[in-house]
């Protein structure tokens, strides 16, 4: 055995204050990566299930023109499919209405997706006609639960009224009074706009998990907006690539923001938990400076005399460490789990504080925090230099 780690063995910090507070330092590290990487997850994914990663749209790209429909399968949607990172593609119609229920009434966007294949994974029943899901949010505005009727009003050259069956009530992360969903049949929404089954509002591309950050999306919106240009035939009816980064651009920048403060909580929790390890260590090397005169008098260098005591500080950092994060992924599952620390939507997004246990960040955030505190302590080992033995060893 090394005796640098044989003399750390029998040295150890006894001061549990500096183990709390390198702990706590962790727990918050942790708990920040996690909550900004379930801010990302979740708005990403609310923002695909509202409109898509990508959206195939007329030139104008208003969705909601009745007049300027596209082909549901058109030339280029074999090319788009086979892109590296496309995980479905799906047609969608889009009316805006108004919806009533005694004196409630309300604007909301119906959206029509294809029965079982939802874009937002909210599924329409189709065993029941005229069959809506509506978000939680209108349910509690409207005063209306499943099984219910919900009337509507669709405003155009003429106004046309439909009464819907409420056949599920879905809860949805992005959602405001201002931005509320409903979804239906496509095939209901055709038939009220007036068109054929071939004809929809717009395509929404559905990227991978590992394809929905900020330049997969810019780069995959080009590569698509080259393959429609490729393969699109003369009969095909004009149409552009737009990303949810140009349409939702405030929303990316404060996702943008979360991670920039997160990396500012990071450093400034390492720099915490490192200073407290120098002060810790300070006191330790003060308590032993005997132990280490007499190291040093039996012919033991500086620098095996630092192995010593940084030994014995990596234990330390180590335990903190794992303490920490133990505590931390406590907090995430019950978050997870219960959502007991709830957020304005309005503000926020989401109706609660959102975590998502990446592994991997974690273990990142781990390391590099481990390897900074260890090359902090450096420091307080150039007073091993200083020492005397012939100052600190007494022969009696």
């Amino acid at each position: 055995m090394d005796v640098s780690f044989f003399i750390a063995r029998r040295l150890r910090f006894r001061r549990k204050i500096v183990t709390a507070s390198v702990a706590v330092s962790f727990f918050v590290m942790i708990l920040a990566v996690s909550i900004s990487s379930g801010f990302r997850h979740e708005i990403r994914d609310g923002l695909s299930s509202l409109a898509g990663d990508i959206q195939i749209t007329p030139p104008d790209m208003n969705v909601l023109d009745e007049s300027s429909p596209i082909e549901r399968e058109p030339s280029y949607l074999a090319a788009v499919e086979g892109l590296d990172g496309v995980r479905a593609v799906v047609p969608a119609v889009y009316r805006a209405g108004i919806v009533k229920n005694a004196d409630n009434i309300h604007g909301v966007m119906f959206k029509g997706v294809p029965q079982g294949a939802s874009a937002g994974g909210h599924d329409v029943a189709d065993s029941i006609p005229l069959a809506v899901s509506i978000p939680s949010r209108l349910a509690e505005i409207a005063s209306l639960k499943t099984g219910d009727r919900m009337l509507a009003y669709f405003v155009g050259e003429k106004v046309k009224m439909r009464q819907f069956n409420v056949a599920a009530i879905h809860d949805v992360m992005v959602e405001t009074d201002d931005n509320l969903v409903v979804y239906a049949a496509m095939s209901d929404l055709q038939r009220l706009m007036g068109w054929d089954e071939n004809e929809v509002s717009a395509i929404e591309v559905l990227m991978d998990s590992s394809h929905k950050d900020e330049t997969d999306i810019r780069e995959a919106t080009m590569h698509i907006g080259g393959l429609v240009s490729a393969y699109s035939y003369d009969s095909d009816a004009p149409v552009i690539a737009t990303s949810a980064v140009s349409r939702f651009p405030q929303i990316f920048d404060w996702l943008n923001l979360i991670d920039f403060n997160v990396f500012f909580i990071l450093l400034l929790m390492t720099v915490v938990a490192g200073f407290n390890m120098i002060s810790g260590l300070l006191i330790m090397l003060f308590e032993n400076i005997s132990t280490i005169g007499l190291l040093k008098a039996l012919g033991m260098t500086d620098r095996s005399i630092s192995k010593v005591f940084l030994s014995s500080s990596a234990v330390l950092v180590g335990k903190g460490m794992l303490i920490g994060n133990a505590l931390a992924l406590a907090f995430c599952i019950l978050q997870k789990t219960t959502h007991f620390i709830p957020l304005n939507p309005e503000n926020y997004f989401v109706s609660s504080v959102p975590v998502s246990v990446d592994l991997s960040l974690i273990l990142a955030a781990d390391v590099i925090s481990f390897v900074v505190i260890m090359l902090l302590l450096l420091i307080p080992c150039l007073f091993i230099s200083k020492v005397d033995p012939a100052d600190t060893v007494r022969v009696r």
